[in-house]
């Protein structure tokens, strides 16, 4: 993988994080208060996570769950999955990011916030996690084969029936130059040969062709393995 962008991924964010954070995070507003960025953070859970727990949970308690968050930001999103799930543990290239969140999380026991490279989750072993999550992340990578990487190694950490729910930008990036806030797009097509390349199923999509692609990618099981432990 390119050591060179990934270094400007992790110094853009750090960047970022440094002048304004919960803004690049959230660019709804400037300037957020402790109350407003993290109910923005519920408001998301509830929309795209408590709207869709049969898919998320497979019937776990979600009390019994440990969820891994790619791209946690300043914690906004994680601290409304830990009210949820039993254990949360989020990753972000940018360690300014990642101190921010462990400072505003600091009273969530159930969390574990890791900086990573930005490529993969070497910091796991296999099979470790029940649900897998990542919004307004992926939008922002500028190679594919990054993007691609990530969703191979969350195959890998999930465990067999999971379900990674994540999304990409789904308008062309051909006429454009991608970069670490405006990244690349993928068409319909794209992510269903990815989820063939990295042994998901992809069960449903929403919203293709927009900003805001959704993909669901389960884990299925191998012929013969459970699917819940």
């Amino acid at each position: 993988m390119d050591s060179e962008l990934l270094e400007r991924m992790r110094r853009d964010w750090d960047e970022r994080a440094r002048e304004n954070a919960r803004y690049w995070v959230a660019t709804g507003q400037a300037d957020w208060s402790d109350q407003e960025f993290y109910a923005s953070g519920e408001t998301h859970v509830g929309e795209e996570i408590l709207t869709d727990m049969i898919n998320v949970c497979g019937g776990r308690d979600p009390a019994a769950m440990r969820v891994l968050e790619i791209g946690c930001g300043a914690g906004r999103v994680t601290r409304a999955l830990a009210r949820l799930f039993g254990r949360v543990d989020g990753v972000d290239v940018s360690g300014e990011m990642i101190e921010r969140a462990r400072q505003a999380l600091s009273d969530c026991p159930n969390v574990r916030v890791h900086q990573n490279n930005g490529v993969d989750l070497a910091l796991f072993g296999d099979e470790e996690f029940d649900f897998a999550f990542s919004s307004i992340v992926f939008q922002h990578i500028p190679r594919k084969a990054v993007i691609e990487n990530y969703v191979r190694e969350t195959w890998r950490v999930l465990r067999p029936g999971a379900l990674f729910k994540f999304q990409v930008q789904g308008c062309p990036s051909e006429d454009r130059h991608p970069d670490t806030w405006l990244g690349v797009g993928f068409s319909e097509a794209e992510m269903r040969q990815m989820a063939a390349r990295t042994r998901f199923e992809m069960r449903y999509c929403h919203d293709a062709g927009t900003q805001y692609f959704w993909l669901w990618f389960f884990k299925v099981p191998a012929e013969g393995e459970a699917a819940q432990r």
